[in-house]
């Protein structure tokens, strides 16, 4: 690579505000190439053998953006400050007491303040207007107690220009659902959260089949007295709770009312989104000694009470040999051999880390999840010739993920054979995990021989600012947003500026094309239809053991029935999750095309530049 590998200006501001290490007396990164030797020998220094080597093949795979770390491990490895390197956590359930709201509230300060984003399941606290039997007064339920969260977090800034972000969820059956999915309808309210419903399938084929559905609380949670709704008890599993507990009765309503309450403040406000809970766990490879409620706050990593993962992106772009020609190919084995070295690498991680909580670092440590995944896509298909919504380009992003998938399995194999595998792991048990069943039979023979260093190893992250750093590709499996546009970017100081920006396959067809026009195959997001976007999901799910983070773009005219159907195909077709954005006023203005007018930062606490990275 050259010695100036930023094409753009923008992306140098990025790496200088947010990545770059500034020591004393000069010490610091003065180019991006010693951010990324500072990365390498952090990381290499985790390994017993051949440190000098592994630093040379970390640094390799970091060079001119082939790998994108997560933004802690870039901005804090090899740093000596005491900050963590994972992005995402989900904290442990919130113990429906005043003492345990306020020690959870200070475990997520905790772990904001070190650049981590959070997740919550607020539905272990009692729902509004029950009886608080301890004090003799009212619970005031989960939403009033997200406002101190969404105060903490608007006055934490965990880095100089990274605020933290949060993920809200609660039960479908939790019996205050209803103000949690309009929660957001007031302008201004609860904007440093994400908000998803947990739907489980119980409630989908309650919709399918029009019955009532039940709202519940666990008996014991209600002080064991009863309550004037009636007697009505029911078994189910409830988080912080060791299997089913018999929960009261409070409410009955329509399955398909708060079904389409659900879908109509999502059409109108962009929120709650649906996180398909039992699927969530039922593939999850730790299935068998974990329950999973919550998710980081983009969506694409599910965790337990105190789970933690880091995250890292292969740039696609870099894998594309002879762009925008006749012999315009994606050098598969280059990208399984870079997934190889990313996996030691985000391996590496979990023993380098700090971590804010003691449990964060005992779970890290047991599972040792990592989130590899890809980056740059819609740019590379663009460079290949291939139109985002073709079946040709949605069966290479299939054969892509297989490969970074399947590759990274054999590194974490090969791994667990050279320094162990995971403290948990349990072969019988992870041998017989839905996710591992579809694995090939050679690496599943591997992982009975050899044992499995990491319970988990692809997830697919937004992305926004790591692919603005690499010269501004394509976020993640993301669509190209447009090919000319404006961008808000936050400053060190805390401000907004906007930038002008051109996509990177532009840049790189004005290079070897001059101003010839475009073909057919330069897409925007707005040009293809929400079931082009949930059809790219679906064709990379099946290699994918974490989840998904994408949106499926709406124009404002878009219908709402058609809005309500998509959800329903998102469940159809095996998704874990579904995020659905339909632009309006209220929606979030960090990307605007290049004649439109500015717009205020909408409501959303992860938009693009306030993502996982």
């Amino acid at each position: 690579m050259s010695p100036t590998p930023f094409e753009i200006d923008i992306s140098r501001m990025i790496w200088d505000s947010r990545y770059r290490y500034r020591g004393e007396g000069g010490a610091g990164d003065r180019t991006i190439q010693d951010s990324w030797r500072r990365v390498a020998r952090a990381l290499a220094g985790a390994e017993a053998r051949e440190q000098s080597r592994w630093e040379q093949r970390f640094f390799e795979l970091l060079d001119g953006f082939s790998f994108l770390p997560g933004g802690r491990i870039l901005a804090g490895a090899g740093t000596g400050f005491d900050v963590t390197l994972f992005n995402c956590f989900v904290m442990g359930a919130i113990e429906d007491s005043m003492e345990g709201i306020f020690d959870a509230l200070k475990e997520g300060a905790l772990t904001m303040q070190q650049g981590g984003g959070v997740g919550y399941d607020f539905s272990t606290l009692r729902p509004a207007g029950t009886p608080a039997w301890r004090v003799g007064g009212v619970a005031s339920g989960p939403v009033s107690f997200m406002r101190i969260w969404d105060g903490m977090c608007q006055t934490l800034l965990s880095t100089a220009t990274r605020r933290g972000a949060m993920m809200a969820t609660l039960r479908c059956d939790h019996p205050d659902i209803q103000a949690f999915i309009d929660a957001k309808r007031e302008p201004g309210e609860l904007t440093n959260f994400n908000l998803s419903v947990l739907v489980s399938d119980t409630f989908m084929q309650a919709v399918e089949e029009d019955d009532d559905w039940p709202l519940v609380f666990p008996v014991a949670g209600l002080g064991g007295t009863e309550h004037p709704a009636g007697g009505e008890v029911v078994g189910r599993e409830w988080p912080g709770q060791a299997g089913a507990v018999p929960c009261r009765v409070l409410h009955r309503l329509r399955a398909r009312d708060l079904w389409q309450r659900i879908m109509r403040a999502n059409y109108e406000t962009s929120e709650p989104g649906v996180l398909f809970i039992d699927r969530i766990n039922r593939e999850n490879n730790l299935g068998y000694r974990e329950h999973i409620s919550a998710t980081n706050p983009c969506g694409e990593i599910p965790l337990p009470p105190y789970g933690a993962c880091n995250l890292g992106s292969l740039n696609l772009t870099r894998f594309v040999r002879h762009p925008f020609s006749a012999k315009a190919m994606l050098d598969l084995d280059a990208l399984a051999a870079a997934a190889g070295d990313a996996v030691r690498l985000l391996d590496n991680v979990t023993d380098l880390s700090h971590f804010p909580l003691r449990r964060q670092r005992e779970q890290a440590r047991a599972s040792r999840r990592v989130g590899l995944g890809v980056t740059g896509l819609a740019d590379a298909l663009i460079m290949l010739g291939l139109h985002y919504s073709s079946e040709t380009a949605r069966e290479l992003a299939g054969r892509v993920m297989r490969a970074v998938s399947h590759s990274a399995y054999s590194a974490s194999i090969d791994l667990a054979a050279e320094k162990g595998s995971y403290p948990l792991f349990d072969p019988d048990e992870c041998l017989a995990r839905p996710f591992i069943k579809r694995l090939p039979e050679e690496l599943r023979a591997g992982i009975a021989d050899k044992g499995l260093r990491n319970s988990h190893l692809v997830a697919i992250a937004p992305t926004g600012t790591i692919s603005l750093l690499a010269n501004n590709i394509s976020s993640g499996i993301e669509p190209v947003f447009d090919f000319e546009y404006r961008r808000r970017i936050r400053g060190p100081d805390g401000l907004y500026s906007w930038y002008q920006l051109q996509d990177y396959s532009l840049r790189q067809w004005r290079q070897i094309n001059g101003n010839r026009p475009l073909p057919e195959y330069f897409v925007n997001a707005h040009a293809l239809s929400p079931e082009d976007h949930l059809a790219m999901q679906s064709a990379l799910q099946p290699f994918v053991d974490n989840a998904i983070s994408k949106t499926i773009n709406l124009p404002p005219d878009y219908d709402f029935e058609a809005m309500r159907s998509l959800y329903q195909s998102a469940y159809q077709a095996g998704l874990k999750g579904c995020t659905i954005f339909r632009s309006s006023p209220a929606g979030d203005g960090v990307l605007q095309e290049s004649d439109s007018r500015e717009q205020p930062p909408g409501p959303h606490c992860c938009g693009l530049d306030r993502e996982s990275d």
